[in-house]
């Protein structure tokens, strides 16, 4: 069952103004500031595991959001409706999931590029 639009917007609502969603495969990628923080699959909200998340909601179940998916943490439909507390698990996942991997920079790209490009033998 795929989620409804609705049920992703209202979560989007709650989350803030830099939060926004992408449809992906029937379901939804939730992101804040570009970085993805969650998924919403069957209506259900799933976050990106994090330390920082933990430590906000060390209670939640966890669970895969689609067969052969690691553990996400899953935050009850409930709680939506708390949107300081939906924010604050936002903002704490989209800044330990920025930190964890820093974009590339352009001459990292660029030399990867070039390095790939080998003449041809005679």
């Amino acid at each position: 069952m795929a989620s409804t639009r609705s049920v992703v917007d209202y979560i989007i609502g709650q989350l803030g103004p830099e939060a926004s969603a992408r449809a992906m495969f029937g379901e939804y990628g939730v992101y804040l500031r570009g970085t993805l923080i969650a998924l919403v699959c069957d209506d259900r909200l799933f976050l990106k595991p994090t330390d920082a998340v933990a430590e906000i909601c060390g209670t939640y179940e966890r669970a895969s959001p689609y067969p052969g998916a690691k553990p996400a943490i899953v935050v009850p439909e409930d709680d939506w409706a708390d949107g300081a507390l939906m924010r604050r698990l936002a903002a704490a996942n989209a800044a330990a999931l920025a930190k964890a991997k820093p974009a590339p920079t352009k001459s990292a790209k660029r030399s990867v590029t070039k390095s790939a490009k080998r003449p041809k033998p005679r």
